[in-house]
């Protein structure tokens, strides 16, 4: 008779005891002498010096775009995005419903209705068939969220939007550097935002930028984030309704030289996510990967999502996300439905989502700071993994 070793969730030893690599990691020496110069200069507002500017050329060219804005945070980015794109009140902007909520407030800010769309439930994204239900003559935008840092389908999507008069704007907060079709992510729609808060792939605290490859839709934007002035114009003319949605300085410092080791952080997590996949596929564990939509090049891993249990076997999502962590394995059960949060159902329209309800009752992730483990972190994943997944109390009750 085989005796079970006693989970650590029942008071038994974790399976791994170690720490996992810190997020954001410290800064390096080139970011310490940036910042450094930044702090010594007292120039340190967004309009003071030249960082910001050269953040916003750079980070736009690394993204396959010419303009690029710097702003406060992702949220605000999107904001300004939107605005840039023609959105107002009283339009309809087609989200998924398996996102972070700052796509449907970002919307929301400017008086217009998310419409919250389902999603694929082989890799979780807004496809051009859901987003398609969610079109009314109210319509005005798509947004396209590249989840985890896996790329939204774009040219379904962009096909849409062409055969309906409507704007793409991409939520790429978790998509520094991934690419679709040979192109990167950012310039895929008619604008993008990106964000630079704590847990991004790219950090500086709290932080977002906006990419287009339109000069008029970059002004807008520029004019939007910096109370409504135009670029080179007189201090006080404001052409337009505004707002100081500015970063500053000093998160520009911490973010330019990480663009110099961004493309390497992105090969050591895909690095771990293969050597994961290979284990898991030599084991009976009832865990898969999700796909990544039909032309994606580079998945640059900001998360990896596992599908848990199966369609006659479906777990006991909460239970197992409890299980997991107390063995030393942190895993987070993810975005709820947008739909479902009261705050935001209220003010918008819902569609049926049975494409999120799955991923929430199924689908957990693993932070980026998992994937940027030593590889002997794998085998413990998996371990940690057969240990919850083989106790009774992982099926979903009723199965």
């Amino acid at each position: 008779m085989t005796i079970r070793t006693a989970l650590a969730i029942d008071g038994g030893t974790p399976l791994r005891t170690r720490g996992w690599p810190a997020w954001p990691p410290p800064a390096d020496e080139a970011q310490r002498a940036l910042l450094h110069s930044v702090v010594d200069s007292g120039n340190w507002g967004a309009t003071d010096g030249h960082l910001c500017d050269d953040l916003a050329t750079a980070f736009a060219g690394r993204h396959g775009c010419r303009h690029g804005v710097t702003v406060a945070n992702a949220t605000l980015a999107l904001f300004a995005s939107l605005i840039a794109a023609g959105v107002g009140p009283g339009d309809e902007v087609v989200i998924p419903g398996y996102t972070f909520v700052a796509s449907a407030t970002s919307v929301l800010l400017l008086g217009a209705t998310p419409v919250i769309a389902d999603v694929d439930p082989r890799h979780l994204h807004l496809t051009g068939e859901t987003a398609a239900m969610a079109l009314t003559p109210r319509t005005r935008a798509i947004m396209a969220v590249h989840l985890a840092g896996s790329p939204a389908p774009m040219d379904d999507l962009r096909a849409l939007a062409r055969e309906n008069g409507l704007v793409v704007v991409e939520d790429a907060a978790q998509a520094h550097g991934a690419g679709y079709r040979g192109r990167p992510v950012g310039s895929l729609g008619d604008v993008a935002a990106f964000s630079f808060q704590s847990t991004k792939a790219m950090t500086a605290g709290e932080g977002g930028l906006i990419t287009t490859n339109d000069p008029a839709l970059a002004g807008r934007a520029w004019s939007a984030c910096n109370v409504g002035r135009v670029r080179g114009g007189y201090w006080y003319d404001h052409a337009t309704i505004g707002w100081n949605l500015r970063m500053t300085q000093l998160q520009a410092a911490l973010l330019i030289p990480w663009l110099d080791r961004l493309d390497d952080e992105i090969e050591r997590r895909e690095q771990f996510v293969r050597q994961l996949a290979s284990a898991l596929a030599g084991s009976d564990l009832p865990v898969r990967i999700l796909d990544d939509p039909d032309g994606t090049d580079r998945n640059s891993r900001h998360l990896l999502l596992l599908r848990l249990g199966t369609d006659s076997e479906p777990v006991d999502k909460e239970w197992v996300v409890r299980a997991l962590t107390a063995e030393g394995v942190p895993v987070d059960r993810g975005f709820p439905n947008l739909g479902r949060l009261p705050a935001v159902a209220r003010r918008s329209t819902v569609l049926p989502t049975p494409g999120v309800d799955l991923a929430n009752a199924a689908v957990v992730w693993l932070r980026q700071n998992v994937l940027m483990a030593a590889p002997d972190a794998v085998a413990d994943i998996v371990a940690a993994l057969e240990r919850v997944l083989t106790d009774p109390r992982a099926i979903a009750r009723g199965h």
